[in-house]
């Protein structure tokens, strides 16, 4: 993969080009070292989707579990910010990319590492997000991982159709807050799956509720319940809600670890207990 820029990426030199059938290849052979792929998506933006991919791997790691983020989001990737990420992949001997390390556990990759600044707008069609994503799995030394949390934009287009055509295996992970317009279009992620026959290993309700710092009354700033509905009337499992508190916000944008600065928070445990139940579905 070339580097990239205000109209796209360069292509990689020609001497580094493969034929599809090669690259065919690469992506069978690093999908077979991955035991679980988790596509994490939102039927609208605004609903927390990155945070909580990001959170959840997190967690996911803490409990020993070898895992890789590969951020999809083509025009909004986030990812790197939220992990305190900068400058650019680096190259294996084998001519590879090697995914950034945020801990022993958690390593990932994003477009936003192969720009020449964060400010490059990506300006591209389709065929290329197609591309990228073929590139971001068979191109990466993702190694031996149990889960690769694929952090994807909201809604249904190019980006979750190319996951689900390229890591047919891979299974839904979908969010939404308990708001009815949230859940209108969680709607449409749900039958996305449907339709491109993606298991749904199930929902999280994000901003269930604000704690009031003077009382310790619950607030339900976004409604009460709807993603635990959503979940009952569609035959999906809920994996759990994740209560709202704007320490989380500032601790992506700085790019530190909320799980760390606060470890006996009701967020953190959430993330815990939700990552507990995706590593039993895992195992079923």
């Amino acid at each position: 993969m070339g580097e990239c820029g205000e109209s796209g990426c360069s292509p990689p030199p020609a001497g580094d080009q493969r034929s599809m059938a090669d690259q065919d290849a690469a992506i069978a052979s690093s999908l077979g070292k991955i035991k679980n792929k988790l596509i994490v998506m939102s039927g609208k933006g605004g609903v927390g989707k990155t945070s909580v991919s990001v959170n959840l791997a997190i967690a996911l790691a803490k409990t020993g579990a070898r895992v890789g983020i590969m951020d999809v989001d083509i025009h909004g990737p986030d990812v790197p910010r939220m992990l305190g990420f900068e400058g650019l992949l680096d190259v294996t001997p084998e001519n590879k990319l090697s995914p950034m390390k945020y801990s022993d556990n958690l390593t990932a990759v994003s477009i936003e590492s192969l720009s020449r600044s964060r400010d490059d707008a990506i300006i591209w069609r389709g065929p290329m997000k197609h591309s990228a994503i073929r590139q971001f799995i068979g191109d990466v030394e993702w190694g031996d991982l149990d889960y690769l949390i694929i952090d994807a934009p909201p809604g249904t287009g190019d980006e979750p159709l190319s996951v689900a055509q390229v890591v047919k295996d891979a299974k839904a992970v979908i969010v939404t807050t308990p708001q009815e317009v949230a859940l209108a279009d969680v709607r449409k992620s749900i039958n996305f799956c449907r339709i491109v026959k993606m298991e749904i290993l199930g929902l999280i309700e994000n901003m269930s509720g604000l704690a009031c710092p003077h009382c310790s009354e619950t607030i339900d700033l976004f409604g009460e319940g709807g993603g635990e509905k959503t979940a009952q009337s569609f035959g999906l499992t809920f994996l759990g809600k994740i209560p709202i508190d704007p320490e989380l916000v500032k601790a992506g944008d700085a790019g530190i670890s909320y799980q760390d600065t606060h470890a006996d928070s009701a967020v953190t445990r959430a993330f815990f207990e939700i990552a507990g139940r995706i590593k039993e579905k895992s195992a079923q």
